[in-house]
């Protein structure tokens, strides 16, 4: 990457007429969860050149150097997310001053979707009244789970008493858009375990719901229960089985799945991810933070003190990037918009290939797209395989 961030002429063609957003990771933690394998740091693994206290004036200047990398190009921004790590460790001050500095840069269209994640024991009503002072039109909970015993497996230190709590709070200090994050396939984990906790976020009153499949991630704490026989390793056939079960008792409670993993009351979609999922433009900043802008791609080193480091001397804290070639972009379409409820255009897709997957009951027509089966979402990665 030049040490200016300067992206190839080609790419900056048309930008600021594709869909625009912002993505901004805050790396801290209190602890470490057992399953996590982001690029987080708890107070102990900071080190020295790193500090949640100038956090917020090191990310605004990746904003401003996005502005200049960018160029006079008018690029309202159409969403903002802010995630970790926990994001709501810093002060809405902060955030607030972050979220300012992208509107000052590049402006925000008007109905801006401007998303949070938080854990329940980071928020209080006075946090939450000051996020959405500060701007923020969407909080997303990571709940994971109802049950104490899946919690612990998990390494979470929240209660379960606290999801519902601090939905309501939000709700009492203005949000309109609340979403509960859940895993399913932890170790122990019954499917009447994850029935209740599908039942008690729902009963909490959000409208957006994502689950996710628990993954045994290399080098985390809950890989190496998992090696020592102390868990057992998740069952893919439970693990089917609890997806069918969200999805009814989603579906039963209005929520339409619009992407394999994400439910939604009508209107209630996160529309930042679909920016993603549709191949939009976005810059990411924070330490190993990911951005896309017109099919050049890249990332940001993942330590902290480096990244403040790269700032301070006024260079990118970009570590490497790609430029995508015309096979690679339409292989991509097909990955990420098959996750989709909308498919994917049958002009990207083999015919043969497509009809062998009908047949099978995975794939089905509709509108010149092709659309993942109630069978083909459990099986999404091998159709994409057969596909491309």
């Amino acid at each position: 990457m030049p040490a200016d961030g300067r992206l190839p002429e080609a790419s900056l063609e048309g930008f600021g007429t594709r869909p625009f957003g912002f993505y901004v990771h805050v790396p801290f933690c209190v602890t470490r969860c057992g399953y996590c394998d982001f690029n987080t740091y708890t107070a102990t693994e900071l080190g020295p050149g790193a500090s949640r206290d100038s956090y917020a004036d090191t990310v605004i200047s990746e904003i401003r150097l996005a502005r200049r990398v960018l160029g006079e190009a008018e690029a309202p921004v159409r969403t903002v997310f802010v995630g970790g790590g926990t994001p709501t460790l810093l002060p809405p001050e902060d955030l607030g001053r972050i979220l300012r500095t992208i509107r000052d840069e590049f402006g925000l269209v008007d109905g801006a979707e401007v998303t949070t994640e938080a854990n329940p024991e980071t928020v209080t009503p006075a946090s939450l009244a000051g996020l959405l002072e500060a701007g923020f039109t969407r909080i997303s909970y990571g709940m994971q789970s109802a049950k104490d015993h899946v919690l612990r497996a998990l390494d979470r230190t929240h209660t379960p008493a606290r999801v519902p709590l601090v939905v309501a709070q939000a709700r009492a200090a203005g949000f309109q858009h609340v979403n509960l994050d859940l895993i399913y396939g932890t170790p122990g984990e019954s499917d009447d375990d994850w029935r209740d906790s599908v039942e008690q976020a729902l009963a909490a009153g959000p409208d957006h719901v994502s689950a996710y499949a628990l993954i045994v991630e290399e080098g985390t704490k809950l890989a190496a229960r998992v090696a020592r026989g102390e868990l057992d390793e998740p069952d893919d056939d439970a693990m089917a089985d609890r997806y069918l079960i969200a999805d009814e008792l989603f579906e039963k409670a209005g929520m339409s799945w619009y992407e394999l993993s994400n439910w939604a009351l009508p209107g209630g979609e996160c529309h930042h991810n679909l920016l993603y999922w549709q191949g939009a433009d976005w810059w990411g900043a924070g330490p190993g933070a990911h951005s896309h802008v017109g099919g050049t791609r890249w990332w940001n080193v993942k330590h902290p003190a480096a990244y403040a480091q790269r700032l301070a001397q006024e260079i990118t804290p970009a570590h490497a990037r790609e430029v995508l070639d015309d096979d690679t972009r339409r292989l991509e379409r097909v990955l990420l918009e098959l996750r989709l409820r909308t498919g994917c255009p049958l002009e990207l897709l083999d015919g043969p290939a497509v009809r062998e997957q009908e047949e099978r009951g995975l794939l089905t027509r509709r509108d010149g797209r092709a659309v993942l089966t109630v069978r083909g979402r459990l099986l999404a990665d091998a159709v994409v395989r057969d596909l491309t």
